[in-house]
């Protein structure tokens, strides 16, 4: 988080999409509450390190765009994560 905060600090134009991501245990919309909630946390992380909130979105996509497709510890492992996107 440390070095995302650096590239912002550095590039005040920056925009980023923080999208939250599960894995394929629980409901759809226990998933979807907790992949907000990890995008929101990180967005929490930036804005109280004094980036505009603006320039933040905080998305949570539950278990909809996985990295890996199967069904494994690893791959579900895997697939709770937090990504960044640069919005244009």
């Amino acid at each position: 988080l440390d070095k995302a905060l650096k590239v912002l600090n550095d590039y005040p134009a920056t925009k980023l999409e923080i999208s939250g991501h599960t894995d394929d245990t629980g409901t759809a919309e226990h998933n979807k509450d907790l992949s907000q909630r990890r995008a929101e946390a990180v967005k929490k992380y930036f804005t109280d390190k004094g980036i505009d909130e603006s320039r933040l979105t905080a998305v949570g996509y539950a278990n909809e765009k996985p990295l890996v497709n199967k069904k494994t510890k690893a791959a579900r492992a895997k697939n709770r994560r937090v990504e960044f996107q640069l919005i244009q």
